[in-house]
């Protein structure tokens, strides 16, 4: 065995170190998950309510959509 090649120790090391930052790497792209899932989760419920109370104006002003004729180029 030559000098430059690393032993089985080293090479295990290296091994574990390697692992190690991927264990990190796959930790934090976990956590970063999560939270654009909360965030996405978060709009959607501020989207719904936004839609709902749009809907309240309009029922309130009287406005139906459906009742408008369609626009000229139809």
């Amino acid at each position: 065995m030559s000098v430059s090649e690393p032993t089985l120790e080293q090479r295990l090391t290296e091994l574990e170190v390697k692992l190690t930052f991927l264990d990190d790497s796959v930790h934090g792209l976990l956590a970063a998950d999560v939270d654009q899932s909360q965030r996405i989760a978060a709009l959607e419920r501020i989207v719904n309510d936004l839609r709902s109370e749009l809907a309240g104006l309009r029922a309130s002003q009287g406005h139906d959509p459906h009742s408008e004729p369609p626009p000229p180029h139809y």
